[in-house]
């Protein structure tokens, strides 16, 4: 009942601490891990040790399947080459007689791992592409990382990978297999489902940091220096590795002289998250013959000072160098980018509309709504637009207006329940179909 009590008390804590960390704007993480860890000094607290089984079982799968389903394939295939490259030299320190046994061993591991993660992807594919519950496919969504990992540990190839590789299939296949109302359900749930792992495991690294460290200075282990030198150690790789690859890319291209802000934006982005420290705490704690295993602890409290290291230092001054590098793209541009693009999506809507008109294959009066409202979408997309190019023009009165329409909209919609004219269900709909709209709109405090 205590891990229990624990659990919430820390989901708390993580809320309040990631909202001051936005106002504050320090990373939430690293912010996490102090909260954390002054919980963890105070008289009474009970020393924490997290269970291996359950950050491998549990925090892993949903955090490793989230990130890989967001992983776009075009991105994925511009960069194979320089990954296969990685994997390889990963490999180099075992040449010799435990090369190919290393290769092998790879092999089967990661093989076996992408063959079992294909399979539960697969399944899933056919179950959510024959559902159209969207509390069916959440849940279906929310197994399939656990499915994918257990069935891969079962047979004993990776999980890691298997996990992975359902994530990549199944990002591929999001628009197919479900509607745009599981999609809002699924992108809510997963979002709240990564922050509650996220939060529990930096606040758990954070009260168990405190007993970690007591036991290594009682041994009389250096381990600020050896985080600092580790730290160190990634970022100048990071860079060794970044900046020739770059201009090796850059010469490639007919570049005469590459340039560095590119390289030097992306060897400075590669802060460290949940995933490292969530592996790190899925080490077992002993040995295959039961002796505890050496060193874990030691392990634990260094990837935790890298990983806050590489939060606070680089991720609180990569948005200086992004701007010293005059690399990033302005505010104005991404909001032309997507208004251009919503302007297209309703020009193929309208001219898809033409054809089925001409084919008289719906109702004259069906075709008009249909035209109006996609003609409406068009005339506030150009609106948008000019709003942009003349901040002084008519679409930001008529965008404060629409908020204010649909502010009186909401209101009366409540009245409407409220008196018994309409039921909660017929309610829940049109709120939803009110909040999309004004979603559309933008924030009015904007």
């Amino acid at each position: 009942m205590r891990s229990v009590e624990t659990v919430l008390a820390l989901v708390v804590v993580a809320t309040v601490v990631a909202a001051f960390a936005k106002r504050l704007r320090i990373p939430a993480p690293a912010l996490l891990v102090v909260a954390g860890l002054v919980v963890g000094l105070l008289p009474g607290v009970p020393p924490v040790r997290v269970t291996p089984d359950v950050v491998s079982l549990v925090v892993l799968p949903p955090l490793l399947y989230a990130a890989s389903e967001d992983l776009p394939w075009r991105d994925l295939r511009a960069v194979w080459r320089p990954v296969t490259i990685v994997a390889g030299t990963a490999a180099a320190p075992s040449a010799g007689a435990q090369l190919l046994r290393a290769i092998g061993e790879f092999a089967v591991l990661a093989g076996g791992g992408a063959l079992a993660g294909g399979v539960i992807a697969a399944g899933a594919v056919i179950v959510r592409g024959r559902t159209t519950d969207p509390v069916l496919e959440t849940v279906v969504a929310l197994v399939t990382p656990y499915a994918a990992y257990v069935l891969a540990e079962m047979l004993r190839v990776s999980g890691v990978t298997a996990v992975i590789v359902a994530g990549l299939i199944l990002g591929t296949q999001l628009q197919r297999v479900t509607n745009a109302q599981t999609r809002l359900q699924l992108h809510s749930v997963y979002q709240t489902v990564i922050f509650l792992l996220e939060s529990v495991v930096f606040s758990l690294i954070g009260l168990e940091l405190p007993t970690l460290i007591r036991a290594l200075s009682q041994t009389g282990q250096q381990w600020p220096l050896e985080a600092l030198a580790i730290t160190g150690t990634l970022i100048a790789t990071r860079v060794l590795w970044v900046f020739p690859l770059s201009a090796i890319t850059q010469w490639r291209r007919g570049a005469r002289r590459p340039s560095w802000q590119v390289p030097a934006v992306m060897s400075w982005a590669g802060t460290r998250g949940v995933v490292p420290l969530a592996a790190a705490l899925s080490i077992p704690l002993t040995t295959e013959t039961g002796a505890p295993l050496p060193e874990r602890d030691l392990v634990l409290v260094l990837a935790t000072a890298v990983i806050a290291i590489s939060l606070i230092v680089q991720g609180l001054t990569l948005e200086p160098l992004v701007r010293f590098a005059g690399i990033s793209r302005p505010a104005a541009d991404t909001r032309h980018e997507e208004t251009i693009a919503r302007l297209r999506l309703a020009e193929a809507g309208l001219a898809r509309l033409d054809e089925i008109a001409g084919a008289e294959a719906a109702p004259d009066v069906v075709i008009d709504r249909l035209r109006r409202s996609l003609q409406n979408r068009i005339g506030r997309t150009r609106a948008r637009m000019r709003e942009s190019a003349d901040p002084a023009s008519t679409g930001a009165a008529e965008r404060d207006i629409r908020h204010d329409l649909i502010a009186v909209e909401n209101a009366e919609l409540n009245r409407l329940y409220e008196n018994g004219t309409i039921s909660d269900a017929t309610r829940r709909r049109l709120q939803r179909s009110l909040d999309l709209e004004a979603t559309g709109l933008g924030d009015a405090r904007d």
